[in-house]
């Protein structure tokens, strides 16, 4: 049996599993059945095992059980909506696509890009008043035999991500369906959730964080995730008294957004009940996990995660376990060592670049055999991140091997000067990055964002800086900004940066 749909199965038939904020929620019994109307519809559209299907649906509940669906019989590739007709164009024929789901009157640009490439679209349906995630096949003239019907095995591939390619041609990531369930069983565990628990999904479900640690967490665990719109700021507290949820999961820009609105809904956080918060994709600055803690009355865990690891490697314990603030936690699933460039696992405390290991790892970037003879290192997957473990095992993250910045030869990681400046009281949030130099190749450049009502001059967060900093980590550009240019799902990143700001 797929062991996406025995976890399905398994779960007790009439509890929630899929919800919304304004709609009634699918039960485990309708999902159960949902995934398999849709096996045998793929099938006979002639789509089966391992016929990559793109899905390209708005964040919500359909989206959540379509990716469910898709991905327990045949290939799920969701694509980011907000993309232009060339991206859809390169990421159908990278995936080489049999098929793309998108909703009933859809005027996405996808739909062209298929038309140009000859890719069939089928379109899904469903109304207001049906359960959360439940939806029907339009009649459609696709048909066919499936080389390869039936629900998918252990060892077929789930799903197809790409890497954010900010450097070069994003690279296809597949991920088998035990890849998956693993990284999904590792979180559950992680998290201890139960059946008890109901998680708020603000996260995007094209992104392997939304899809692995918020939804198919819970499924493993037979709980309920309420799917929303995607991340709105304005509308998080209703959410939250809405749904009453006990957990849920962001990037950290997220929950600075969240801070930042938390006065003016003290009455809602009066009432919330959250048993914890996570955060993981990119580095929680201390502060802002102390004040979330203290907003909400939870622990706040860290977790460290990755498209090639199909999310969580890492993560803090909850309590009564220690919480150490500026680590990724403990080893959550693979194995994590530290490795020398030479190959060699390094000691306790000492830095290199971190390598993982495990049943949730790729097998291997798509075509790319020269991307994986440099990601692989017997056995072990190179993350590209710099980091050390601590005597108890805690993980810290200190850089992105591309990301240090080389200013004339002194090694520079941008990720230290984010934690001296981020303790500015004026500061709310900062990007350290290099941008080009003419003498020195490249210097140290930071984008920052005030808090509400804050005033502070760029010389002034220079000295603040140079009071905690080598003269040579110094930004010598800072930019203010009302807000920080952001990928697709809400992270911040550096690579590529300077050129978006127009100081290349």
């Amino acid at each position: 049996m797929n062991l996406i749909f025995e976890a399905v199965s398994r779960a007790d038939r009439d509890a929630a599993a899929i919800g919304a904020p304004d709609r009634r929620p699918l039960t485990y019994g309708g999902l159960s059945r949902l995934i398999q109307d849709v096996a045998d519809s793929l099938n006979r559209f002639g789509i089966g095992r391992n016929d990559r299907v793109a899905i390209v649906l708005p964040n919500g509940p359909e989206m959540a059980t379509a990716f469910l669906s898709v991905a327990a019989c045949a290939t799920s590739a969701p694509l980011n909506p907000a993309y232009k007709k060339d991206e859809f164009a390169f990421y159908l024929e990278d995936l080489h696509a049999k098929a793309v789901i998108v909703e009933s009157g859809s005027t996405s640009p996808v739909l062209e890009a298929a038309g140009d490439l000859g890719i069939p679209v089928v379109t899904i349906e469903w109304q207001k008043d049906d359960p959360a995630g439940s939806f029907a096949f339009a009649p459609a003239e696709l048909s066919g035999d499936a080389d390869h019907p039936g629900l998918s095995g252990d060892t077929d591939v789930a799903l197809v991500l790409h890497t954010s390619g900010t450097t070069s041609r994003p690279k296809a990531v597949p991920l088998t369906t035990r890849n998956i369930m693993a990284s999904a069983d590792h979180i559950r565990e992680t998290l201890h959730l139960t059946n008890a628990d109901v998680g708020l999904n603000i996260m995007p479900l094209f992104h392997i964080h939304g899809l692995i640690a918020s939804l198919l967490s819970s499924m493993t665990a037979g709980a309920l995730v309420a799917c929303t719109p995607g991340f709105n700021a304005l509308k998080f507290f209703q959410w939250l008294d809405a749904v009453k949820p006990s957990w849920y999961t962001a990037v950290p820009t997220m929950h600075q957004a969240i801070l930042a609105r938390a006065d003016r809904n003290e009455d809602i956080v009066k009432k919330t009940n959250l048993r914890f918060a996570r955060s993981s994709s990119s580095s929680l600055p201390p502060p802002v996990m102390a004040e979330l803690e203290a907003l909400f009355d939870c622990p706040v865990i860290e977790a460290y995660g990755m498209t090639e690891a199909a999310h969580q490697m890492a993560s803090n314990p909850l309590p009564p376990a220690a919480r150490k603030a500026g680590t990724v936690g403990r080893s959550a699933g693979p194995e994590i060592a530290i490795m020398d460039e030479a190959g060699r696992i390094k000691g306790q405390s000492e830095s290199g670049e971190i390598v993982i290991r495990g049943p949730n790892v790729t097998g291997g970037y798509e075509n790319n055999p020269e991307a994986n003879a440099s990601a692989f290192t017997d056995g072990w997957f190179r993350t590209g991140d710099l980091g050390f473990l601590d005597a108890d095992g805690y993980l810290t993250i200190s850089g992105r091997l591309k990301e240090i910045i080389n200013r004339g030869g002194e090694k520079i990681a941008p990720r230290e000067v984010d934690d001296v400046i981020q303790a500015h009281p004026a500061i709310d949030q900062v990007v350290t990055f290099a941008m080009p130099h003419d003498k020195l190749g490249e210097a140290v450049a930071a984008v920052v964002v005030l808090k509400e009502g804050a005033t502070v001059e760029p010389s002034d967060i220079k000295a603040f800086a140079g009071e905690r900093l080598a003269a040579f980590k110094i930004p010598s550009t800072i930019i203010i900004r009302d807000e920080i240019p952001k990928g697709a799902t809400g992270k911040l990143q550096r690579i590529g940066l300077a050129e978006k700001l127009g100081l290349q």
